[in-house]
């Protein structure tokens, strides 16, 4: 491994990481909206109207650290997924294109798939984890490795990679969607000549590519984390039975 080929799954990982500390609350808020209205469920009822109201209810009704449960296990994600999939979607890019400037749309699209394949399949146990946690928020006791064994014991090694198809998927849309639109943002910004190659540039970048990424994946999301969040007696039997639940 060469000195600098290191660097982009170093630096992806501690920014995965950093980002999901910044915005655990609101990725919380998220997993209970969208796991509320599951007919057949303890989460039948619909409790929350929106994000705010979600996070605000949560807090009040459970308590502030409530906001942050299953931080652990999103932060194991985000140092496993997010360092794979930025560090190899880095090294694809430079297997196929020698020089930034010649990359196209199509390579980026392509090398962005295969990066969220790989890694969102790797951490998929920790997804499975983070959900429940984020779902159950203070119901769930004991230590993450111990929540681990329980998922294991209970339901086997199936357990752990529930919705793994899903989840590759969503990564796939997500990550063919995000790298390539921060890629190309930021290289007609600093290309039109209005924005040079800076932090403004990288943040106007970032949300476009964050933003382009939660609606293209919403749908895939619901889906993976409905399936994710069931255990005992399965509710959806595979994605069409949710999604036709979903709608009907």
């Amino acid at each position: 491994m060469s000195n600098g080929s290191w660097k982009p799954f170093v630096f992806g990982g501690l920014a995965s990481v950093t980002a999901e500390c910044g915005t655990f609350p609101i990725d919380l808020a998220k997993t209970r909206l969208q796991v509320q209205g599951q007919v057949g469920s303890k989460y039948r009822e619909i409790r929350y109207r929106g994000m705010l109201h979600a996070i605000v209810r949560i807090a009040r009704e459970e308590g502030p650290r409530a906001l942050y449960s299953g931080l652990a296990p999103a932060m194991l994600r985000q140092a496993s997924y997010g360092t794979i999939k930025i560090g190899t979607y880095q090294s694809l890019k430079r297997l196929l294109v020698d020089r930034p400037e010649d990359e196209t749309l199509l390579t980026n699209v392509v090398c962005g798939v295969l990066a969220g394949v790989v890694s969102s399949t790797i951490a998929n146990p920790t997804d499975v984890l983070k959900i429940r946690m984020q779902a159950q928020g203070r119901l769930i006791q004991g230590s993450m490795m111990g929540n681990f064994l329980n998922i294991y014991q209970q339901e086997g090694t199936k357990g752990l990679w529930k919705g793994v198809s899903l989840t590759a998927q969503r990564a796939a849309i997500v990550v063919g969607v995000e790298l390539p639109v921060y890629d190309i943002t930021k290289k007609h910004l600093i290309l039109s000549g209005h924005m040079g190659d800076n932090v403004y540039t990288h943040f106007v970048s970032s949300f476009t590519c964050g933003l382009a990424g939660a609606l293209a994946s919403n749908p895939v999301d619901v889906v993976r984390t409905r399936i994710m969040n069931q255990r005992g007696v399965f509710l959806y039997q595979g994605t069409l039975a949710c999604i036709l639940q979903l709608i009907a």
